[in-house]
């Protein structure tokens, strides 16, 4: 009976959490929606996300956030076709052909990168990169390339730690069977086990691709926080995030409702990409 009792009491803990976190969602769903949905439909949706001109200060004042939507994808788009072929072969690397002692070595540091705040890598990336993009392209060297390299550089931990976990789950039979036809180990691993494994990798990206559109703090120091579209990849850009987080503080009114509709943009842009990843992942199982 006592049993009985305490895993009635478990299950309704575990209830408890669950229903609190998704309760959590609908609340910060509620408020942003209800803040910037309203904006939205005043200053007209077509304006709003095509408009070209953001001056807040201006009168009249234009909220157009085309060119912060134009930075957000460029910059995430340049940083996962950097990023993800480093991370899935380093992950392929340490799963299945690095040496034990190296490994031991190889993965706590990786473990470290996923524990360095974002404003540590901006330092690194005002310090490092910066100065050679500076060399290399003239200028400031703050643009998007350098910011997309930054976040190629944020995203590999959440990469390789998932895609190394998918790989490593594959049943040694698939190997050992591919091994038996005749194949040579790296056939193996990249023609049979890579592919059992897809499901964790698109995984992986899908997560890899949510920290780099979302990233603000490391962002703000490298990206230049220029609102216009750049007509090269060596221009500064200014994201959806860092627009948020740079004039939040003094925003109100108009100003401040734009900032909140900016957040919904935002959320229905990562909940996009992530049905369309999902979508995606299904057709490639089946």
């Amino acid at each position: 009976m006592k049993k009985i009792s305490f895993e009635g009491f478990m299950k309704g803990v575990f209830m408890l959490c669950a229903t609190t976190s998704i309760l959590a969602i609908i609340l910060i769903c509620y408020f942003i929606f209800s803040g910037g949905v309203p904006f939205i439909l005043e200053y007209g949706l077509k304006e709003f996300l095509l408009g070209t001109s953001w001056r807040p200060s201006n009168t009249p004042p234009a909220f157009g956030i085309l060119p912060m939507i134009f930075g957000s994808l460029v910059m995430t788009l340049v940083a996962v076709v950097l990023g993800v072929p480093i991370g899935v072969l380093t992950a392929t690397y340490l799963a299945k052909f690095c040496d034990k002692r190296l490994y031991k070595i190889l993965k706590p540091c990786i473990n470290l990168m996923a524990g360095i705040p974002s404003i540590v890598y901006g330092f690194f990336a005002l310090v490092v990169i910066v100065p050679l993009m500076k060399d290399v392209f003239g200028g400031t060297g703050m643009n998007i390339i350098t910011a997309s390299i930054l976040l190629a550089i944020m995203i590999l931990p959440t990469i390789i730690g998932l895609s190394e976990s998918s790989i490593k789950s594959v049943p040694n039979s698939y190997y050992e069977g591919s091994i038996g036809l005749g194949a040579s180990h790296e056939r193996a691993v990249m023609t049979v086990v890579l592919p059992a494994a897809k499901s964790g990798i698109i995984s992986s990206i899908i997560l890899g691709v949510g920290r780099a559109i979302g990233e603000t703090m490391a962002v703000i120091l490298v990206a230049g926080n220029q609102p216009r579209i750049p007509n090269s990849l060596t221009k500064g850009v200014r994201t959806l995030t860092t627009n948020i987080v740079l004039e939040m503080a003094y925003a109100a009114d108009a100003h401040r409702e734009a900032l909140i509709a900016t957040a919904v943009v935002l959320f229905v842009f990562i909940l996009l990409i992530n049905a369309i990843f999902l979508i995606v992942k299904r057709r490639t199982l089946n």
